[in-house]
């Protein structure tokens, strides 16, 4: 094995042991509370902002699909690698320079961050997976996006169970229902929004949004790219094992 694969593994490790880590004190101290804050949003309100999300992350995973090209075939670990992590870096540069725009625009033009924000992360996703050789247009594979996606932007106590969703993915892929409607929006919107929500709000502050805006949407893009391509480094060690030997 070629120390470049070797480092990988290692990389791989790492990760794999920080998603089944147990939450800390102040992990579940921050959970706890905005579970307590949750409680005080009318019901309507959670409904209104989950049908937000839902049907803006649909959109986002139908459209995006299609403007996504095949599949990578034919390209070593080491190709593959530098494609995605090329393309993460057009993203987070993308969405730190909308940050910065939208940040320094005022309150109503700050809102408008979130949906952006939220396309250009799925985007992101539709490309690595396609640069990583798997088919997009299966329905199931955007699933797996989703699940991507919650790695990175879930409390340590959310993000346990979807590890164990992806990395036992070939089992559970098959008890997936046919309907993308029935994949579980509310707590997809809410773990999405309490792990950013802090952060995003100071982008809405008048005089500092600006910077706060280039900054977080850095931060947040280059976490969901290394959480992707880790975590579609872990499929293909499982699924063509090929690919990591000499």
């Amino acid at each position: 094995m070629t120390p470049y694969k070797q480092a990988v593994q290692t990389e791989l490790m790492r990760w794999q042991q920080a998603m089944q880590k147990p939450p800390s004190r102040f992990g579940k101290l921050s959970t706890s509370i905005q579970h307590r804050i949750n409680r005080f949003i009318p019901n309507r309100i959670h409904a209104v902002i989950t049908a937000t999300i839902k049907q803006m992350t649909r959109a986002v995973l139908f459209g995006a699909g299609y403007l996504t090209s095949a599949p990578t075939e034919g390209k070593t670990l080491v190709q593959r690698d530098a494609a995605v992590a090329k393309r993460i870096e057009f993203y987070k540069k993308t969405s730190a320079a909308e940050g910065g725009v939208t940040g320094a625009g005022g309150f109503l033009l700050g809102l408008a961050d979130f949906p952006i924000l939220l396309g250009l992360k799925m985007k992101m996703l539709f490309e690595i997976a396609s640069l990583y050789g798997f088919p997009v247009s299966d329905y199931r594979e955007r699933v797996y996006i989703l699940y991507v996606f919650q790695l990175a932007f879930s409390s340590q106590e959310r993000r346990q169970i979807v590890y164990q969703h992806v990395v036992n993915w070939e089992e559970h892929s098959r008890q997936l229902p046919d309907d993308i409607n029935q994949f579980d929006w509310l707590t997809f919107q809410q773990e999405y929004r309490d792990y950013i929500d802090l952060a995003k709000m100071a982008q809405l502050i008048p005089g500092i949004g600006a910077a706060v805006g280039v900054v977080v949407n850095y931060r947040l893009v280059n976490q969901l790219g290394r959480t992707a391509m880790n975590a579609y480094r872990m499929r293909l060690l499982q699924e063509k094992p090929s690919l990591f030997i000499d």
